[in-house]
């Protein structure tokens, strides 16, 4: 248990670290893309991406997750799931290839059919590498996923900052999605070194099919919540309309997706060890929740309250129209953070059937929550997808707990001290902007605001709040520089 526990603090230690360059390098690359290309051109893809992100739920069917899950997972078992994903991998490309003409006619847009046809390989590349990430999971050889996971993002944007500076326009971003998928694949093989053998049927794939199943199903359904009002918007009020709402989305998904990801594939794994253990299962999992909170609030803070500052200096002056669609769509920034760690604990403890349920019970509201703000254009749709998921937070969260070794009033009170620390700090880095913003420019104005929210923040966090040793601790263990004793459980 010690050693899972170090491992559990150093891969933490790990992906955060590998998230923030990557956090770095994808902010880097959509502001030099931005500035390279045009709002119709993010349209476009945005448009097919739409489509081709529903088939991209079941490039695994919830067969890595299975695997990670699972206490024991056998040589072979490994092999035929891989063989299950290439197959998955193939009719998924295949059918992206007989709908990519319906694509074009649904948005009115013939140059969508060639967008469909281009992206459909990276179905199977993606397909290829699935197994390989799990046992790299499994393992929990978070350093060796961190760099394959920076190495892929790096040459896929070198790939598309070239092409798009030589004028190939949305081609760009096509040749970024398809060779972030081979890169990855490659580097996922090549740091393995496994190779599957021949598939068998195996008696124990069926539970772990039926697992795998449920959670796609469930992604699938959370998928259509998410995301039908891109669908919408790209239907009816076109590709520049999509372009601006997809890079105001971009910008709130970028560090919720990097943090979910430097966390949650950690939390997964150990979660899943300790689900016989309730008692360090919720250790565990409370300590991992308030990290995600605590580094979350600045993040949603500065997108809410800055947004005129961050979007042209990020994006460039064309993309002013994103502003009112960032600070609209800022407080999901703060509501992922607070459901996504749900999910890792049902799924660690086996309860995918719960978190099915509470996805088929959101999602009618949230989609009746995007229709109604359709014929208002941009801000109605955006204002329509931050109330849905506000008001249904809480309520999740109750759902998500009940019955577990976790609270409600556990999940509060891991909350509570970030969030009165956040309010405190974006109340003074407001009365800042206030008093003297005028008198600046655009850059030393944000770097200012961030400054005294940043400090503001972390004094309220540390020394009001009173919680100075347990982040002190945390990183000292992650920085491999805790006692014995302080490794130990």
């Amino acid at each position: 248990m010690k050693d899972l526990k170090e491992k559990t603090i150093r891969g933490g230690s790990v992906r955060l670290c590998s998230q923030v360059a990557t956090l770095v390098l994808r902010v880097g690359s959509l502001a030099l893309l931005a500035r390279l290309l045009d709002p119709p051109d993010f349209g476009l893809v945005g448009m097919v991406t739409a489509f081709t992100g529903v088939l991209n739920l079941f490039r695994d069917f919830g067969l890595s997750a299975a695997a990670i899950q699972r206490a024991v997972v056998t040589e072979q078992e490994t092999s035929t799931l891989f063989w299950i994903n290439v197959l998955v991998g193939l009719i998924l490309t295949v059918v992206a290839l007989v709908f990519a003409p319906v694509v074009g006619a649904f948005y009115h847009e013939p140059r969508l059919f060639w967008v469909t046809i281009a992206v459909a390989p990276a179905f199977l590349f993606n397909a290829a590498g699935v197994q390989h990430s799990a046992l790299l999971q499994r393992q929990m050889r978070f350093t060796a996923l961190a760099w394959i996971d920076l190495f892929s993002l790096i040459g896929s944007t070198v790939a598309a900052v070239v092409m798009a500076k030589g004028g190939c326009g949305y081609w760009a971003l096509i040749a970024m999605t398809v060779s972030l998928a081979l890169f990855a694949t490659a580097g996922l093989w090549l740091v393995t070194g496994w190779v599957p053998g021949r598939p068998r049927r195996l008696a124990g794939l069926s539970s772990m099919m039926r697992f795998g199943g449920t959670m796609t199903l469930n992604g699938l359904v959370l998928y259509v919540a998410s995301n039908l009002e891109k669908v919408l918007l790209g239907r009816f009020w076109g590709a520049e309309a999509m372009g601006l709402y997809g890079r105001a989305y971009q910008l709130i998904r970028i560090p919720t997706d990097n943090l979910n990801s430097a966390v949650g594939q950690v939390a997964f794994s150990a979660l899943s060890r300790l689900q016989d253990d309730p008692v360090r299962l919720r250790s565990y999992f409370l300590k991992g929740y308030s990290l995600v909170i605590a580094l979350t609030i600045p993040i949603t803070v500065v997108c809410g309250l800055f947004a005129d500052d961050i979007v042209p200096l990020l994006l460039g002056p064309k993309w002013t129209g994103a502003v009112v669609l960032l600070r609209l769509l800022s407080p999901t920034i703060l509501v992922f953070a607070i459901a996504n760690p749900l999910a890792w604990l049902l799924d660690a403890l086996g309860l995918v059937g719960r978190s099915l349920r509470i996805a088929l019970a959101f999602t009618p509201f949230m989609v009746a929550g995007i229709l109604a703000g359709l014929p208002f254009g941009l801000k109605g749709v955006a204002f329509a997808y931050t109330s849905a998921w506000v008001l249904w937070v809480v309520p999740v969260i109750a759902w998500a707990v009940h019955g577990t070794v976790i609270s409600f009033r556990d999940i509060v009170m891991a909350a509570k001290q970030p969030l009165l620390s956040g309010f405190v700090a974006a109340a003074l880095a407001l009365a800042v902007r206030l008093s003297c913003g005028q008198w600046l420019t655009m850059l030393p104005r944000l770097v200012l605001e961030v400054t005294v929210l940043l400090g503001v923040y972390v004094a309220m966090l540390l020394y009001v709040m009173d919680q100075k040793s347990f982040y002190v601790d945390l990183f000292r263990k992650m920085s491999g520089r805790s006692s014995v004793n302080a490794a130990s459980a």
